[in-house]
């Protein structure tokens, strides 16, 4: 049984203490792939330095994330640019529009967002959404932005069976984590009204670990417990449920 983490930031400060062991802990609970989004600039080498380390079970994506669209973030996206014409990723990402920390840069959010939507379709790449107290502002770009050419995954994916739909008419599958398992998660109320087909697995680490870890830090080992969840929700063993993900996350990244 092969496990997919599609979201895991292998390379945040939180793991400098024990980070071979948590990535050997979840090999060998059968997650042997790892996609691992962008945040800005500074995390650049730590990245590039993960992947140098695990080159077996590490892919890296590129991006400016929507909390980092600072006053530079036209510098930043040059920075996105020089990297996808020096080598190759697997998607442009996390980008999108966050809402909850900073409401004054929205404007420069949305016009990063389409420039890394644009720079995805140049590349033939996927996106990956991070959307946060947003879904209406994400929805605006990505209906400027539709086209065939268009797909990804909205990651972290907390709105309702509505939004859900909406997303995944943009191409996009849903990326499940965490919050599945929280009590007053909600996507656990409909999320089986959703095809598998949709559904790609993450875990976000170090953020949002799954129940029974819920405010603890994060790491990818833990996401057979949303596993455990999807497997409740949609009457399917773990096995079938890791390899439609897994799959799915193929169709996705190409790898």
């Amino acid at each position: 049984m092969t496990i997919t983490d599609t979201h895991t930031h292998l390379y945040s400060e939180a793991f400098n203490e024990d980070r071979k062991a948590m990535i050997e802990r979840a090999v060998e609970a059968n997650i042997t792939r790892f996609f691992i989004p962008a945040i800005d600039s500074s995390y650049t080498e730590a990245m590039l330095q993960l992947e140098s380390d695990f080159p077996d079970y590490v892919y890296l994506m590129t991006g400016l994330h929507p909390t980092s669209v600072k006053e530079n973030y036209k510098e930043e996206l040059k920075h996105v640019e020089k990297l996808l014409s020096e080598r190759k990723f697997v998607a442009i990402g996390e980008i999108g529009v966050d809402l909850y920390w900073d409401q004054s840069t929205l404007e420069i959010q949305k016009e990063a967002f389409r420039h890394q939507i644009r720079l995805a379709k140049h590349y033939q790449l996927p996106i990956v959404i991070h959307c946060r107290e947003a879904f209406d502002e994400i929805f605006e770009v990505l209906e400027t932005e539709k086209s065939e050419e268009l797909f990804g995954i909205f990651h972290c994916f907390t709105g309702n069976l509505e939004q859900a739909k909406r997303a995944i008419s943009f191409n996009m599958k849903l990326g499940i984590g965490g919050v599945v398992t929280f009590k007053n998660g909600g996507i656990d109320k409909f999320l089986n009204e959703i095809d598998l087909k949709h559904i790609v697995l993450e875990t976000d680490a170090p953020y949002l670990a799954p129940a029974p870890f819920r405010g603890k830090r994060n790491e990818s080992a833990y996401i057979v417990k949303v596993l455990d969840k999807l497997s409740e929700l949609y009457g399917q063993s773990h096995q079938e449920i890791a390899e439609i993900t897994t799959e799915n996350s193929k169709a996705i990244f190409k790898v």
